[in-house]
């Protein structure tokens, strides 16, 4: 299957989700542990996908996106960003202002 058809299967079959070095129990760098702790900080449910897992999916996503670096953070398949933009997120309230809303 094309790659770009497996991202965007994965984006319309999960509401948060995030591209990750590593898994939320065990991030492998320091950007996707800030980013899982500002997610785990604001409670709702997201998944993830581990891009050291899935090497075609690592590479395919930097097109997919027009986004570099990981994590990416996806909510209702639209990008928000990476690290930096997710914890100002956090701390100014929006992060869970919008993960609520995707839950409702």
């Amino acid at each position: 299957m094309d790659v770009k058809i497996r991202i965007k299967d994965q984006l319309e079959s999960n509401d948060v989700l995030l591209y990750m070095k590593g898994t939320p129990d065990f991030p492998q760098c320091g950007f996707s542990g800030q980013t899982v702790a500002a997610l785990n900080a604001v409670g709702k449910p997201y998944s993830y996908v581990n891009i050291f897992e899935d090497p075609e999916i690592r590479e395919g996503l930097k097109e997919y996106s027009n986004w570099p670096t990981f994590p990416q953070l996806y909510v209702k398949g639209e990008l928000i960003g990476g690290c930096d933009i997710v914890i100002d997120m956090y701390q100014s309230g929006e992060l869970q202002k919008l993960l609520e809303e995707s839950a409702a």
